[in-house]
C-alpha cells in the first residue's frame, strides 16, 4: 500500500497556472497593470492565491473536498477571465469572425 501511496505522489504531475504562463505575450502588460492599478493587482493577486490553493490541495498538502475543489478551480476560470478582459489582445482580429 504504501508503495503505490509514493508513487502515485511521484507520478502525479500538479501544474500551476501563473497569468504569466497563461498570457506570455502580455507580460509586460501584466507587470504594468499590477504596478499602477490597485484593483487589477487585487484581482491578480487574489487569482495567484487561489491558484497555489488549489494547487496544494492537488499536491495533497492541503485537504478539502472533491465538489469544494470543483468550486474553487471554476472561481479560478471566473477571476481569469476578469484578468483576461482587462489586458488588451495579443494580437489584432484579423476580422474573419467579425469580433
Amino acid at each position: 500500500m504504501l508503495i503505490l501511496v509514493i508513487f502515485w505522489s511521484i507520478s502525479m504531475h500538479i501544474e500551476h497556472h501563473p497569468l504569466v504562463h497563461d498570457f506570455p505575450e502580455q507580460r509586460a502588460e501584466l507587470h504594468e497593470l499590477r504596478q499602477n492599478d490597485p484593483d487589477f493587482a487585487r484581482l491578480a493577486d487574489d487569482y495567484e492565491a487561489l491558484d497555489k490553493r488549489i494547487c496544494r490541495v492537488e499536491e495533497g498538502t492541503e485537504l478539502l473536498a472533491d465538489d469544494a475543489l470543483t468550486a474553487l478551480k471554476q472561481q479560478r476560470v471566473e477571476l481569469k477571465d476578469r484578468v483576461a478582459s482587462r489586458l488588451k489582445p495579443a494580437t489584432t482580429c484579423c476580422g474573419c469572425c467579425q469580433g
